[in-house]
C-alpha cells in the first residue's frame, strides 16, 4: 500500500471507529461484540499512525505535514492510554464510582477519549491532504478569485465558476 493510500486509510478507519461507538450506544446489546472490534481498530490506528509518520519522515514532504503526522501518532497513544484506563475501571466495576454532581472519573475519561479521537481524525485528514497536495504540487499554481479549477486528471470543462 502506497503512503498516500495509508494516509487516507487511517481517516476511514477512524470514521469506522466512530460508527462502532455510535452503534454500541444505540444498541447496547451489541457492545459485547463491538468492544473487541473497537480495541482492534484502535490498535490499527496506532499502527497506521506510526507507519504514516515513519513514511512521511523518510520523505521530503514539508515539515508541517511531518509535525501533523507526529502529533497524530502521539494522540493515538493517548487515546489508547485513556481507553485502557476506562477498560480498567469497567473491569474493576468502578464505572459509576465516585460521582461528583453526577459525573464520575469514568465520564471524564470518556470525554477526553472522545476529544482525542476527534483530534486524531482531523489531524489524519490534514496529513493526508497536505501530503496529497505536496505530491501533486498543487500549491504551485494560484487560482483566480471565484474560480474552481477542474481536476487535471479528469476530462471536462476548463474553468468552473463557484
Amino acid at each position: 500500500m502506497e503512503l498516500w493510500q495509508r494516509l487516507y486509510a487511517m481517516v476511514w478507519i477512524a470514521l469506522v471507529e466512530f460508527l462502532l461507538v455510535m452503534t454500541g450506544t444505540a444498541f447496547p446489546a451489541t457492545r459485547i461484540y463491538l468492544t473487541p472490534a473497537h480495541v482492534g481498530l484502535g490498535a490499527a490506528i496506532i499502527w497506521f499512525a506510526y507507519g504514516n509518520f515513519s513514511g512521511l519522515l523518510a520523505s521530503r514532504v514539508p515539515g508541517r505535514v511531518k509535525r501533523i503526522a507526529k502529533s497524530t501518532f502521539r494522540l493515538s497513544i493517548w487515546a489508547a492510554a485513556i481507553g485502557a484506563l476506562m477498560g480498567a475501571l469497567l473491569l474493576a466495576g468502578l464505572k459509576d464510582a465516585l460521582p461528583i454532581l453526577g459525573i464520575t472519573p469514568y465520564n471524564v475519561f470518556q470525554l477526553f477519549h472522545a476529544i482525542v479521537a476527534f483530534a486524531i481524525i482531523t489531524q489524519a485528514a490534514a496529513a493526508a491532504i497536505g501530503y496529497d497536495m505536496w505530491e501533486e504540487r498543487e500549491w504551485e499554481k494560484e487560482t483566480q478569485p471565484g474560480e474552481v479549477p477542474p481536476n487535471p486528471n479528469v476530462p471536462g470543462p476548463k474553468i468552473q465558476k463557484a
